[in-house]
């Protein structure tokens, strides 16, 4: 008998081997839905100023302990098709506007699990979808009717007014700090806005992390801190002009290969001192252009840098070409690209120029005062490698909400007062709805709920009895009450000063609702075999 091979049917023939496929409720969709779940999860007790922190160590074994959600599942490496649309979710919501990543995964994963319970009631997923779109458009409208009266206007230089805005963004990390910070964010920020705010760029604001100190030794500097030494013996340079070289100072060599015969030791000597002399004149005609500091953005040779030191120029090397770039813009620089005279056109200023040693770390200081202080530096000090790097995330957060600020300045009641405020009226709309989305919404409105539920029991409150006073005080007319976590009681925020920029809350609301939307969507999942060979370059390498 002739070796007998089953041959594959229905969809099996059609794909090829080593695919696999999932369909229907229980296999596709409630598999998703419960992805999304385990990933909230992850998030949900990070979330507000009480939230845990997570150490994550990532495939290169660095460690990263944090509660900013965004940099948690950045590094979480999820392989889950459809956790990732979360992920991305909150990446989309990190760089729109620099806070509120935990929220929209915490809430998808909410939407999500309500979803699934409807599923199981045998609510349909087209329906549920519907009901959720009815629900956020809705949200939407009430959202308007929230904003405070008169934040639209702002002026984005006042310290007092930005300070309020950050205030939440900063403190949801680095709770109990923020006074300490936030002063410092808002002035990096208002020194480096231009005249049209809206054309605001974060990268003007740097953070510059050394190690000893605490946070109250953090300062800021007007222009830019380099973590380098000087390169020669001169360490101070008062209002001087600046000559930055991209290629190095150096004797060059030339781009053809040449030979050179040199018959006696007379000529040997030539060639050496010709050599010198040549080098001398380069850096003779920088000097006499009236510059006194020298940027290299490569190497600095011996018999440059002596003459250097002879014609009393100070130099500096540059290796980032990132860093490069933003020194140019902080003195105002052109960058050449080879040791030649620059024209005054192309030099730069700066005040003054040091080399100073903080917590034994020697870093050279850049300030340019009066210029258009187009870079700010962040100066921050903390014990641990891991502190600085949580202190910088929450830096970011601020000078990223600066951004959504100049752009729209409306502020909402923050400290879960607008979340319950939002359940309340989504569950009255819900009321009015006939038909099967009414359950969908309702299901939205008690997702709301998550949110002071959350806030409550990652400060160690009683998450039910906070709900049902919220609830109670939200009825009697009370809309912006919230939850005080401090003393664990149900107050007003505008005593408390506790605000949410609007566009915060609309976009992490609307990418929440969005991705909860597109998981649903989805009925068959259907992976190809994973491709043999050499696996990609990891992600998380960034540009600096």
């Amino acid at each position: 008998m002739v070796g007998f091979s089953m041959q594959p049917y229905g969809i099996q023939s059609m794909l090829k081997e080593g695919h696999r496929h999932l369909s229907g409720l229980d296999e596709a969709v409630l598999k998703n839905i419960d992805a999304c779940k385990q990933l909230s999860t992850i998030t949900r007790t990070s979330l507000g100023p009480n939230g845990m922190n997570k150490m994550v160590i990532n495939h290169l074994d660095k460690l990263f302990v944090t509660n900013d959600a965004a940099t948690i599942v950045n590094e979480l490496e999820v392989q889950h098709p459809a956790a990732k649309i979360l992920v991305l979710a909150g990446k989309a919501q990190q760089e729109e506007i620099g806070d509120g990543a935990n929220l929209t995964v915490s809430f998808a994963g909410e939407l999500l699990q309500n979803a699934e319970e409807l599923i199981r009631m045998g609510l349909h997923p087209s329906e549920i979808i519907i009901g959720y779109t009815k629900a956020i458009n809705k949200t939407i409208e009430i959202l308007e009717e929230l904003v405070e009266n008169g934040s639209e206007n702002m002026n984005v230089r006042d310290k007092d007014e930005v300070t309020l805005r950050m205030r939440a963004a900063v403190a949801s990390k680095q709770f109990g700090q923020e006074d300490t910070l936030c002063p410092l964010i808002a002035e990096a920020c208002i020194q480096t806005c231009p005249k049209n705010a809206a054309n605001f760029n974060v990268d003007n604001v740097r953070v510059a992390k050394l190690l000893g100190g605490g946070l109250h030794d953090s300062a800021i500097v007007r222009g830019i801190v380099l973590k380098n030494d000087a390169v020669g013996t001169i360490k101070r340079m008062e209002k001087a002009k600046v000559a930055v070289f991209v290629g190095g100072v150096d004797t060059t060599a030339t781009e053809t290969k040449g030979t050179v015969l040199i018959h006696n030791a007379d000529q040997l000597e030539n060639y050496a001192k010709t050599e010198e002399a040549k080098v001398e004149e380069l850096i003779k005609a920088v000097a006499d252009s009236g510059a006194k500091v020298i940027v290299s953005g490569g190497a600095v040779g011996e018999m440059a840098l002596h003459f250097c030191e002879r014609y009393k120029l100070m130099v500096l090397k540059i290796s980032s070409k990132f860093e490069l770039r933003r020194f140019c813009r902080t003195t105002g620089a052109v960058a050449l690209l080879k040791l030649s005279q620059p024209s005054p056109d192309d030099l730069g200023y700066v005040d003054s120029v040091s080399v100073e040693e903080i917590g034994g770390a020697r870093v050279t200081i850049v300030r340019n005062e009066q210029g258009g202080n187009s870079v700010s530096t962040v100066v921050l000090r903390g014990s641990t490698d891991s502190i600085l790097d949580d202190l910088e995330r929450a830096v970011d957060d601020g000078v990223n909400t600066y951004k959504a600020m100049c752009r729209d300045s409306r502020i909402i009641p923050g400290a879960a007062a607008t979340e319950i405020e939002l359940a309340k009226r989504l569950k009255e709309f819900s009321f009015k709805e006939t038909g099967l989305d009414q359950y969908a919404i309702s299901k939205f409105a008690e997702s709301f709920e998550m949110i002071p539920k959350t806030l409550a029991e990652n400060a160690g409150l009683s998450a039910i009895e906070i709900i049902a006073s919220l609830y109670a005080e939200h009825a009697s007319g009370n809309t912006k009450v919230g939850l005080d976590l401090e003393e664990g009681v149900c107050k007003d925020v505008s005593t408390l000063n506790i605000w949410d920029l609007h566009i915060t809350k609309f976009f992490a609301l609307k990418y929440a609702a969005d991705a909860a939307c597109t998981i649903l969507r989805v009925d068959q999942i259907i992976m190809a075999k994973p491709a043999g060979g050499p696996k990609p370059p990891a992600p998380g390498m960034d540009e600096d």
